[in-house]
């Protein structure tokens, strides 16, 4: 088969969302999802075009790949490709080849999921296995109990409040009222919801992200904070089981995230909040 590379332009990239949304499945609990392109395009659609890169079969998308970071890609296969050899060895030779316009020169991280054929291609070409995470995962089947947070879905008059929290969760300085707008008017977020859980005391303690890839499909937690201020008090756990919550009122059929393993206070959370560890995925990284 003809496998063709592309880096899509802005008017493409749904297509690129639309192929990642019909991949999820919960027996692959952490591969690249639609819901981390929609956070992504909180930076814009023209940075997040530059950063996508697809491969494509007679017009289907069979490989979706994310810069999440100048070198580090996120990329996920269709699953019905991902033990084959033919698009194993292509996407080898485009993520080693820094002319083709994937992956720059020297060490690169890869993440992609479990039960993919290009793992054992790249540790045999020389690439190395690197970080571990840890996958966790709530079914949605049975109704989610309340959080004990008042929970109150962000819109534009709550940015700022959404937005303060996350600036203080994550020391960051970068997501602004402004930037939530821009992620708000992306096509991702019409399937996606920024929670904002408020204590006794109307404190904006905790927030989170939520993206579904449809009906029947695992939804994303992405990203989870607590306010500075109120850590300590189990508002981490309350956010995610709002999060639960709100997936499942979405149709999603589980409610999905990821952490480094070596992160055990957010991995003691997710469980206390009813997640599910899978077994540790191990990044794979090609030294300098």
């Amino acid at each position: 088969m003809t496998i063709v590379l592309n880096e899509p332009g802005i008017d493409e990239l749904t297509g690129a969302v639309d192929a990642l949304r019909v991949w999820q499945d919960d027996r692959t609990p952490l591969q690249l999802h639609p819901g981390d392109l929609g956070w992504a395009w909180a930076l814009g659609a023209e940075r997040l075009a530059a950063d996508v890169r697809t491969w494509s079969v007679d017009g289907r998308i069979v490989a979706v790949g994310y810069l999440d970071g100048p070198d580090v890609l996120r990329l996920t296969t269709a699953p019905d490709l991902r033990q084959d050899g033919d698009l194993a060895r292509r996407l080898l030779a485009d993520l080693n080849d820094p002319a083709r316009g994937v992956l720059p020169p020297g060490q690169v991280g890869l993440e992609i999921p479990d039960g993919a054929l290009l793992r054992e291609v790249l540790l045999e070409a020389g690439w190395n296995l690197d970080e571990p995470w840890t996958p966790l995962r709530r079914d949605l089947a049975e109704p989610v109990k309340d959080s004990g947070l008042r929970i109150e879905v962000a819109g534009p008059e709550t940015a700022g409040v959404r937005t303060a929290v996350h600036r203080s969760a994550f020391g960051s300085s970068k997501f602004t009222e402004e930037v939530w707008h821009v992620l708000a008017a992306g096509p991702v977020y019409a399937d996606a919801r920024c929670l904002i859980g408020y204590d006794d005391q109307d404190n904006a303690v905790a927030a989170a992200t939520v993206w579904s890839a449809g009906p029947g499909r695992p939804g994303l937690l992405e990203p989870v904070g607590v306010h500075a201020d109120h850590r300590g008090r189990g508002y981490g756990t309350a956010i995610s089981v709002a999060a639960a919550a709100t997936l499942r009122e979405m149709g999603a059929s589980s409610a999905i995230v990821s952490t480094p393993s070596s992160n055990a206070a957010a991995v003691a959370t997710y469980t206390a909040a009813g997640y599910e560890p899978s077994s540790e995925r191990l990044d794979v990284s090609r030294p300098a």
